[in-house]
């Protein structure tokens, strides 16, 4: 008898765990950090959304979606490097590499992360194949680069700032509607809020990245005494 349950138990330990059996365990265990971290981010986006919608007007968050375009962003420093003077050419310059190099990082994240849009983002039309994915917000990271690049720049515009207004007026606008921008995708559904702070820490460390390298060029004398 003893031996028959031996045989019995030896068998039972070489048998493959089933499917069911599989779930049943892995569904007990805890959830991980990350994932908690990710379920807390996609309820409240969702509840940020929900709360706002009927409050702030679409056409609103729509203009600011607009406003934030890299499409209409990119060619802006091309079109200024010919139309300042040689003097201050390195600022246009040098938002041009850091529109490039926002391209670069925030579609490489996008692709490596794969973090699918919120399931109530509508009527969005993409422009290439990793806008599908959610995380991070190119548009926070674009909006923030410009804010923080044109504050890091502001000594050398500074005559050109007084001639707009005033400088501190300007900058805060600026900020006003990088902010503003920012905030606007995930009440437009576009995003969730990690990707939202994600892409704002991006285009401030691409400002500090590209501000440098206008420091460095200075120091070399490739660029005019404005950075």
């Amino acid at each position: 008898m003893a031996m028959k349950e031996k045989n019995r138990e030896k068998n039972n330990a070489k048998k493959p765990l089933s499917s069911k059996t599989v779930a049943a365990a892995s569904a007990t265990k805890p959830p991980s950090t990350l994932r908690r971290l990710i379920d807390l981010d996609t309820a409240w986006s969702l509840h940020i959304h929900t709360i706002c919608h009927p409050i702030i007007p679409r056409s609103v968050l729509k203009a600011l979606e607009i406003a934030g375009d890299g499409r209409i962003w990119l060619p802006i420093p091309v079109a200024l490097l010919l139309a300042t003077p040689p003097p201050l050419r390195p600022i246009p310059l040098l938002l041009l590499l850091g529109f490039l190099l926002d391209l670069l990082l925030v579609g490489s994240l996008k692709y490596l992360v794969r973090r699918p849009r919120p399931s109530y983002n509508a009527g969005m039309h993409l422009t290439v194949a990793v806008d599908h994915w959610s995380f991070p917000s190119g548009h926070s990271s674009r909006v923030c680069f410009i804010a923080a690049f044109l504050y890091l720049s502001s000594a050398s515009l500074a005559e050109e700032f007084q001639r707009l207004g005033s400088p501190q007026i300007l900058l805060s606008a600026v900020f006003l509607w990088s902010a503003s921008t920012s905030m606007s995708r995930v009440l437009l559904g576009r995003h969730f809020v990690f990707d939202v702070i994600a892409g704002a820490c991006l285009g401030l460390f691409e400002a500090v990245v590209v501000f440098r390298i206008g420091k460095f060029m200075h120091q070399m004398d490739y660029f005019y005494p404005v950075i």
